[in-house]
């Protein structure tokens, strides 16, 4: 897919929840971490949702059912009803029912969500390679998945069985931190195998397509904490996306992203969805944003001014992509990060 790279974020003049008829919010790092609201979150969707902008809950993570996962958002404060919430599991399964017939044996390794997707799809879950299974799949099984399963996924696909994963995230964010992702899991196998699984999660097509088959989405606004999953899935199904900050990127990583990292908008937080977005101009041989302006100088980039942080790192944004053009800038931000104690 040939698209043209984003030098700047996007300005909207109209609040993001009344631009966009659908916001695809990924789950842990943008509404909740560890199991508990980031900050602002439940206000926010609850605002966005009474002026009329439909919610669905999209997750890479296939540990948990969308009964269960409607059900802690609830608990939060967050009334949502299960067929607002798509998982990697869900477009697994339908991966997975494409290729074999209705009854097909699938040795699960992982959690009750990716069972449940499974006899949706009309196929059997099992627990063993000796079950005669046709197909393995790999998803999020929580912090005490047995090593053991690994094992099991290594013995059927050595016997020539297909291997599909529900997605590959090295990481997922916690309470306490950065903990190992249902990707670090699939490496454990791939090594031990030399295999290579078929994926259905963020950012590849098939979950973008179960999102929209399951919302009917026609402007949909794409909001995650990821640049690898959550935005570069955005720019594969060429839709506008807004990162918000409460998750694994930081600053740097944003100003340094390729063109398929770079989000439509940027924000602080959810709060993000009930306001426009300020323009990004061109000023000065540099970028202008609020009271900032950054300009990509020798061998870093410059800041100055003074205003609301997310706008001196918008300008940065616009001063580093442009320096980078189509591949990744290589100039140093940390000073001007600094500035705006990012």
């Amino acid at each position: 897919m040939s698209q043209t790279a984003r030098t700047r974020p996007a300005g909207s003049d109209r609040t993001l929840n009344e631009a966009y008829d659908t916001a695809l919010l990924d789950l842990d790092g943008v509404v909740y971490a560890g199991g508990q609201a980031i900050a602002y979150a439940v206000e926010s969707l609850g605002t966005a949702h009474t002026g009329g902008m439909r919610l669905a809950y999209v997750t890479n993570n296939a540990l948990r059912t969308p009964d269960s996962v409607a059900e802690h958002l609830t608990e939060l404060g967050i009334p949502t009803q299960a067929q607002e919430v798509i998982t990697s599991a869900q477009a697994v399964a339908r991966l997975i029912g494409e290729q074999l017939p209705r009854g097909a044996r699938v040795l699960v390794i992982g959690g009750e969500g990716l069972r449940v997707a499974l006899r949706e799809r009309g196929l059997e879950p099992v627990e063993s390679a000796d079950d005669e299974p046709t197909a393995v799949v790999q998803g999020f099984g929580g912090p005490d998945l047995p090593w053991g399963r690994f094992a099991e996924a290594c013995y059927a696909i050595s016997r020539g069985v297909p291997w599909f994963a529900s997605n590959t995230d090295l990481t997922i964010p916690g309470a306490r931190g950065i903990a190992p992702g249902n990707g670090a899991a699939v490496e454990v196998v791939r090594i031990a195998t030399g295999a290579e699984p078929q994926v259905a999660g963020k950012p590849l097509p098939p979950m973008h397509r179960e999102t929209i088959l399951r919302t009917g989405a026609e402007r949909p606004l794409v909001v995650g904490d990821r640049l690898d999953t959550d935005i570069e899935g955005a720019f594969n199904g060429e839709v506008d996306s807004l990162l918000v900050l409460t998750g694994v990127t930081d600053g740097a990583q944003l100003l340094a992203a390729p063109p398929q990292h770079r989000p439509t908008y940027v924000d602080a937080d959810l709060r993000g969805l009930l306001t426009g977005q300020p323009e990004v101009v061109g000023a000065d041989g540099g970028f202008r944003c609020g009271g900032y302006t950054a300009t990509a100088g020798a061998g870093e980039l410059e800041l100055d001014g003074a205003g609301e942080p997310m706008d001196g790192l918008r300008a940065l944004c616009a001063a580093a992509w442009t320096a980078a053009g189509d591949g990744t800038c290589e100039l140093d931000g940390s000073k001007a990060l600094a500035r705006l104690g990012l």
